[in-house]
């Protein structure tokens, strides 16, 4: 019998060929973590978009300038009720650098 809900293949993506540092220590003092699900910008190749948490209804994203990353930590992935995966990463970004956060929302009443 055929297993039917087997997660999905994961797709390998570019950030994950950073080096680890030398120091931990050294990279906080440098560098600012955030954790979620990596993604390619839909329409800008140099950014990287990263889903906080991506089932939620009111989740929010961040974009980077993949050149602000400088280190990439794999994290365990989270797998849905359909069996589809979803990669989840923590990525290192250079103090100062700029980044962009979203918060999508359905317009329907004033927010207060």
């Amino acid at each position: 019998m055929p297993l039917t809900n087997f997660p999905k293949t994961l797709e390998k993506f570019e950030i994950e060929t950073y080096k680890k540092p030398r120091s931990i220590r050294e990279l906080r003092k440098t560098h600012v973590p955030f954790s979620g699900s990596p993604q390619k910008h839909p329409y800008r190749p140099g950014k990287i978009v990263l889903i906080v948490d991506p089932y939620s209804s009111n989740s929010i994203y961040y974009e980077f300038n993949a050149s602000d990353i400088s280190f990439v930590e794999e994290l365990p992935h989270i797998v849905d009720i359909e069996g589809e995966v979803v990669n989840m990463a923590r990525i290192w970004v250079k103090k100062m650098s700029i980044g962009v956060r979203s918060t999508p929302f359905v317009v329907a009443e004033i927010i207060r």
